[in-house]
């Protein structure tokens, strides 16, 4: 356990803690950690019936009642197992400005004024006209927000791409926005990490990305700490994400750039997929990349993440043994 400890906004968050072999869900206040076992199977378990969950909750956190652990005694695995991760791309508008105008310098020709305004002003049209774009990411890519990131063996260009994520706490199809944020029951961080000579397949061209391949290796995607409850994270669109890699900070932006906000995202996915409690989705990743510094992850590295009043993570990079 890293020194100090994570901290969280509120006055409790949940997460999935191990003291030796077993895994139970916890409610975590301060440096202490309440076994919820008596309560509920698992934190997923929690979301079935959020509304009357959380309210019991707040009793438990003020209550001397139950199992208590030391929170630096445990080991902090991913907070909860979803029923389906949903993964947001290019949803930041400086990172995709950052990208369209860069292939218009190379690919086009074009001056870097001319470049980056004409892809500002794809970006504004897309604000106001498109739709987000989502994929599917494998639930046992997650891990724990301190474990080793495991690089796979095919592959050079291993990145980093960390984002907010949120978990539903509502069943929903066809959500409208302006009714979307009801079915937020927390807030995350994950690092949503791709193997970008991977996303590619050059035997299938006229099939495109190969997202499976490329984002979910096992280790690719460490979730964490905690769940926070939506209401003490405030509002997630003021929200600061930032990245260091071996203490060099890469990625430090605020939520206000999602090009697609979350009742915007929430509408859109539950067009396509009912959505259930204990569902991920996460909301995209901002400008910084290691593909924008030209920096890629190798063994050894120290990767460190932290969310506006999520905690923060700190995972070290290994080769397969």
């Amino acid at each position: 356990m890293p020194d100090p400890l994570p901290t969280h906004a509120g006055p409790f968050a949940l997460g999935t803690f191990s003291s030796g072999t077993d895994a139970f869900p916890g409610l975590v206040t301060g440096a202490r950690v309440r076994d919820l076992s008596d309560q509920v199977p698992s934190v997923r378990a929690l979301f079935d019936d959020w509304d009357t969950r959380l309210p019991r909750l707040h009793e438990l956190a003020a209550s001397a009642d139950g199992t208590w652990h030391e929170l630096a005694g445990l080991r902090v695995l991913a907070p909860v197992e979803p029923g389906q991760i949903l993964q947001s791309g290019a949803n930041y508008r400086k990172h995709v400005v950052d990208l369209v105008a860069a292939e218009k310098e190379s690919v086009h020709g074009a001056t870097p004024e001319e470049a980056r305004a004409d892809a500002e002003k794809m970006m504004d049209e897309r604000i106001r006209s498109g739709v987000p774009y989502v994929f599917l990411g494998s639930p046992r890519a997650m891990c724990g927000p301190y474990d080793d990131i495991v690089l796979p063996e095919l592959g050079e260009q291993h990145d980093w791409e960390l984002e907010l994520a949120l978990v539903i706490g509502k069943s929903g199809r066809n959500v409208p926005a302006e009714e979307a944020m009801s079915h937020v029951a927390a807030y995350t961080i994950c690092n949503d990490l791709t193997t970008r000579d991977r996303l590619y397949r050059p035997d299938l061209k006229a099939i495109g990305t190969d997202w499976f391949t490329a984002k979910n290796a096992d280790t690719f995607l460490p979730t964490g700490p905690f769940l926070v409850p939506a209401d003490f994270v405030g509002d997630p669109n003021d929200l600061r994400i930032t990245l260091r890699h071996n203490g060099v900070v890469r990625q430090d932006e605020s939520t206000k750039d999602m090009i697609f906000d979350i009742p915007r995202l929430i509408a859109y996915v539950s067009t396509t997929t009912t959505l259930r409690p204990g569902d991920l989705l996460l909301t995209g990743s901002p400008a910084g990349n290691g593909a924008h510094w030209g920096v890629f992850l190798k063994a050894g590295d120290v990767v460190e993440a932290e969310i506006t009043g999520l905690g923060h993570q700190r995972n070290t990079v290994r080769s397969q043994a």
